[in-house]
């Protein structure tokens, strides 16, 4: 078992909800804590000095994305991802593995790693578990991921038991092929939606010893109520003295409900991706930017937050924005949306602190019902 970078400061008295921190080679992430994705070296819309101002701790990268192009030698050449793209926080890197799973018309998984034919010009490219830690330890990101198989939803119990099996040796070979031990290494659960099978991939995944544990193949398609109960089943029997990651996960309300079951650490493109489109966030629900209720709308986003956007520009504004199609539209929207995750997370680190979660929730629901 490895030395865990995990501290638990206090945990809720109502729920399974815990506050803690992260310790990494660049700086502490107090949990539970959102990441902003930034795929491709970047978080959409935004620049790395507007993520600090809004308070995101750790932002992600992806293996996959990054190996195809730029490459990762060629970062490693440039100081790294941090100096690469300017960011001196932390940084977790995905394996790939979802990347290879979502493009799977073009890969081939086998024993020995996913061949797959690049999204970009259809160049033929090979990633191992081997080949995904030295491409993340090239990076130099703080927290790196296993390489998994992400198995679909629906799947037969004989395919995700080939597919967890298969995942649970790739994170042994990924373990060996770690070298650099200031960069932490996570194993990633999987096992569809059978909880034996979750349990399984636990018990081999700990037998290995990793610095954190991840539970994925969710929101892949299955229900809400599905998602949570294998939520809650699994963050239950997982190691209690290390940090619980969800990946891809996701709405508002989805990450209250994690948070109720323990989980420490959440990623989704929601928030960026929904900005792009015209979807905000508010402490009353969503918002539609574009709907025509909102073209002479002085009001700002949402009046209970204050983010730069809702500080300064009004609804109709940032309606002729999204309908011009100004590239202003996406930044402004980023901003917020981002704001609105981060700001969540560090209100539920305050209920855990104050042992009023359960309150927190109920207000949180309550809100959106009042719209």
């Amino acid at each position: 078992m490895t030395d865990s970078p995990f501290t638990l400061h206090s945990r809720s008295s109502q729920c399974a909800a815990r506050r803690g921190e992260v310790k990494t080679a660049h700086g502490v992430i107090q949990t539970p804590v959102f990441m902003p994705v930034g795929t491709q070296a970047t978080v959409k819309g935004i620049t790395p000095e507007n993520l600090k101002e809004l308070g995101a701790q750790i932002i992600l990268g992806n293996t996959y994305h990054l190996f195809v192009r730029p490459g990762h030698e060629l970062i490693r050449q440039l100081g790294g991802l941090h100096k690469f793209m300017n960011w001196d926080g932390p940084i977790l890197t995905d394996s790939g593995g979802f990347q290879i799973f979502s493009l799977r018309d073009l890969a081939k998984i086998t024993e020995e790693g996913a061949a797959f034919n690049s999204h970009l010009d259809g160049s033929k490219l090979f990633l191992s578990p081997e080949d995904a830690v030295m491409v993340q330890q090239a990076l130099g990101s703080d927290i790196m991921m296993c390489l998994d198989t992400c198995i679909p939803y629906p799947a037969s119990r004989e395919e995700i038991i080939k597919g967890t099996e298969l995942t649970g040796r790739w994170a042994k070979r990924c373990r060996d092929a770690h070298t650099n031990r200031e960069q932490l290494l996570f194993g990633i659960v999987q096992g569809g939606m059978h909880e034996d099978l979750r349990a399984r991939a636990i018990d081999e995944l700990l037998e290995i010893g990793f610095d954190g544990y991840a539970l994925g193949g969710l929101s892949v398609g299955e229900s809400h109520e599905q998602m949570m109960d294998i939520t809650e089943h699994t963050a239950a029997i997982m190691p209690q003295d290390f940090p619980i990651y969800l990946m891809g996960v996701g709405k508002p309300e989805d990450l209250i409900e994690a948070v109720w079951r323990g989980v420490d650490m959440f990623d989704c493109v929601m928030p960026t991706r929904n900005a792009r489109n015209g979807m905000l966030f508010t402490s009353e629900g969503r918002l539609v930017i574009k709907n025509a209720r909102f073209k002479d709308d002085p009001r700002p986003i949402d009046e209970a937050c204050d983010c730069y956007v809702c500080k300064h520009y009004s609804r109709a504004y940032l309606r002729h924005l999204y309908m011009a199609r100004e590239i202003l539209s996406s930044h402004l929207n980023t901003i917020h949306n981002l704001h609105y995750y981060v700001n969540l997370l560090a209100e539920m680190r305050k209920a855990i602190e104050d042992d009023c979660f359960a309150e927190y929730r109920r207000d949180f629901y309550s809100r959106r019902q009042q719209k």
